[in-house]
This record gives structure tokens, C-alpha cells and sequence, in this order.
């Protein structure tokens, strides 16, 4: 299945796994937390603050949920955000050589890094 705005719900769908989720609501939530890592991450471009923690924390449950797949799911949503998501993906040892979606390739090595971001997640 191809990742696209169009498909996301259904490719969400089809790759989500959580043993404990017994609602759509459950499910719902969960997909909330991409719009969750948005505001933080438009936080921390706009104020310079950044919870790193909480963004780990986010991108955690997802990877929980989704598996490897949620590496496209993330990049896709949070598109003007790469060079501030890729060292959390990379931290977490989620970083694929490639991601892909609305059917561009995007080669890993081709996304800068923030070195704030990247000199705060070493400290961890």
C-alpha cells in the first residue's frame, strides 16, 4: 500500500497494532499523537523550546503501535519538520535508509539534522 494524504486513515489502519485497543477511540487517540508532535514541534521553531522528553515519549508509542511503518507515517505528517524529527528517529534507532510517501522517496542521508536538537538528545 502506498502512503499518500488520501490513504492515510486506511494505511494506519492496516498497520496498527495494540493488543489493549478495544475502541475507535482508542485508535483515534493514538493518531492524535501526530498532531501532538506538530505543536511541539512548531513550538520549539517558534520559541526555541523543546520537550524532548514528551517528543520522545510520542514517537515511542507510535513505533509501538504502527511498527516501522510509522518512520514514513511521521516524516510524511510533519513534513516541514525533518531536520527536528530525524535525530529523535535516529536516537531511537527507528531511522530507515529511505522514507516514503505521496509517492516521492526521500534517501535518509539527503535530511539535515538541527545540531540544537542533535546536542540535546546526546545529553540523554
Amino acid at each position: 500500500m502506498i502512503l499518500s494524504d488520501e490513504t492515510f486513515l486506511l494505511y494506519a489502519a492496516k498497520y496498527y497494532d495494540n493488543p489493549q485497543c478495544t475502541s475507535m477511540e482508542e485508535f483515534e487517540e493514538d493518531l492524535k499523537r501526530f498532531q501532538y508532535l506538530k505543536r511541539l514541534f512548531n513550538r520549539y521553531e517558534n520559541t526555541g523550546e523543546l520537550k524532548e522528553r514528551l517528543i520522545l515519549n510520542h514517537i515511542i508509542i507510535l513505533f509501538n503501535c504502527f511498527g516501522r511503518n510509522a518512520a514514513d507515517m511521521l516524516f510524511m505528517k510533519l513534513e516541514e519538520n525533518h531536520s527536528t524529527l530525524k535525530p529523535f528517529i535516529i536516537k531511537l534507532n527507528f531511522m530507515q535508509d529511505s522514507v516514503s510517501y505521496n509517492n516521492k522517496t526521500i534517501l535518509s542521508s539527503d535530511i539535515p539534522m538541527d545540531p540544537i536538537v542533535v546536542d540535546i538528545l546526546r545529553r540523554i
